[in-house]
């Protein structure tokens, strides 16, 4: 498979908040139960703040982007976190020079 086929259903999921237990596990369960691969995950704690990135695999879920960005926000409410997810060719033409 071209790796443009392999990134055509790739996407980012930001994490943003004050950093306590579960917030992976949460943003986790919510991309496994719509069967949402993550391929690649990076965090780190900045004092007490928690900043997570993701990119996950889309390619078998059965929602679209904007189903899981409300499933996120929703998950991301509990905990008392911003959690964010766009395609990933949005978030490469955004953080271009």
């Amino acid at each position: 498979m071209p790796s443009t086929e392999l990134k055509k259903n790739r996407i980012i999921v930001t994490v943003l908040g004050p950093d306590r237990v579960g917030i992976i596990a949460g943003v986790a369960r919510v991309l496994a139960d719509n069967n949402i691969n993550i391929l690649d995950i990076s965090q780190t704690i900045l004092q007490e703040f928690l900043v997570m990135i993701m990119i996950a695999d889309m390619e078998k879920s059965r929602v679209d982007l904007s189903t899981l960005k409300a499933h996120l926000a929703e998950k991301g409410a509990a905990l008392g976190v911003r959690i964010d997810a766009q395609h990933e060719d949005a978030f490469q033409f955004m953080h271009r020079i």
